[in-house]
């Protein structure tokens, strides 16, 4: 039987594969991320095989490193389990985007862990879509036009509504829609404002500040830099401590939905089950 490589080298290169990032990966370790690459350069040494392509902002599995990964993660998934046998703690791993999380998830979760104690949440709060059998994913939030696929279950979790929000001083200046034309509007990666505004009757073209995510479209408007349009879900917490407001009545309905995601068989349907309920009845 041949010599198997170092652990530390699997390791390092099984989370990079999962992040395609050596930074994130590194952080995952709790190591640095000079010592991540050296581990995986290591590694592609020792195979005679490249990895990963090496990219400006991450990295690409090769074929190869596709190849070599879908087995590793299984493994690292099986010793896993076994040691979750002898654990008085379950894990779920919830895959959320950054602005659910900030927004949504955290500040509530100490009411999960108040109802089950024995349970032990992890959250991945990144844009990508999570890979279940790869990423190490029990369940995931995310935000589409359709449930995400026929091996999936989604279930609806927020309404569709989303809402124009600002600071209390800025609303002052908003009394009708006519009015949005001449203030800086605050757009996610959704782009809902020109739906938003076609469905008014506004012509024109308004300033724009573009955000990559909703939680920062959120804060730039708590600070008065302008008005956001989010869901309504997402706002909730701001509105009720007065730091944001409504100030028109007109809402945009659009099919962009919530959806709490599972695969059709979890490898944990007990921990999902408990986990998918009390999102839902978060809402």
């Amino acid at each position: 039987m041949p010599a198997l490589p170092p652990l530390n080298a699997l390791r390092a290169f099984e989370a990079s594969a999962r992040h395609l990032n050596f930074r994130l990966a590194a952080e995952e370790l709790g190591v640095t991320q000079g010592a991540v690459a050296q581990q995986v350069r290591g590694l592609e040494a020792r195979l005679g095989e490249q990895l990963f392509d090496r990219l400006p902002r991450g990295l690409n599995l090769t074929e190869a490193g596709r190849r070599f990964h879908s087995p590793l993660r299984r493994a690292f998934r099986l010793i896993e389990g076994a040691v979750d046998e002898f654990s008085p703690y379950g894990q779920v791993t919830i895959s959320v985007t950054p602005s659910f999380a900030s927004k949504w998830l955290v500040p509530r979760l100490n009411d999960f862990t108040a109802r089950h104690p024995d349970i032990q949440v992890q959250v991945d709060a990144r844009e990508k879509l999570a890979d279940f059998n790869r990423d190490g994913v029990d369940i995931a939030v995310r935000q589409s036009r359709k449930p995400l696929g026929k091996e999936l279950q989604a279930v609806p979790l927020f309404s569709t509504e989303f809402m124009v929000v600002c600071s209390p001083e800025l609303a002052q200046r908003v009394t009708n829609a006519s009015d949005l034309t001449r203030q800086v509007l605050l757009s996610d990666s959704h782009g809902l404002w020109p739906l938003f505004l076609e469905r008014a009757g506004l012509q024109g073209k308004p300033r724009m500040m573009n955000f990559s995510q909703t939680s920062l479209a959120i804060d730039a408007a708590v600070s008065g830099q302008g008005l956001a349009l989010a869901n309504a879900a997402l706002v909730a917490s701001e509105i009720a401590l007065g730091r944001l407001v409504c100030p028109l009545d007109q809402v945009l309905v659009d099919d962009l939905s919530f959806y709490v995601v599972t695969p059709q068989k979890p490898r944990q349907p007990d921990l999902v089950a408990k986990m998918r309920d009390w999102l839902v009845s978060q809402v």
